[in-house]
């Protein structure tokens, strides 16, 4: 019997589930925000940090973020470092 082949193409966008890491809402000044930790050995991407526009390397602890009020947009998540995060209503994005 062929086996099926499950894997996804790379122009698909991927679900936010997945229990990579631990979740919760984060309510502020801007907004509640859905926060996943997502631990170094998840990390398997570079991503851009919008709060100091460094790169996120593969193994490096960090959270992914997006709105609340969203079921899972994928347009609006967003790969952040902690301090960043924490730092955030303090120093608009992008601006160290």
């Amino acid at each position: 019997m062929p086996r099926r082949n499950n894997s996804r193409r790379d122009d698909e966008p991927r679900p936010l589930g997945g229990g990579l890491g631990s979740q919760r809402v984060e309510s502020g000044g801007d907004g509640d925000w859905q926060v996943r930790h997502i631990p170094g050995a998840q990390a398997t991407k570079v991503y851009r940090c919008p709060g100091c526009d460094h790169e996120i390397r593969p193994g490096t602890p960090h959270l992914v973020v997006w709105p609340a009020q969203e079921y899972g947009s994928v347009e609006q998540r967003r790969h952040w470092h902690p301090h960043c995060w924490n730092s955030r209503a303090r120093r608009p994005p992008g601006r160290w």
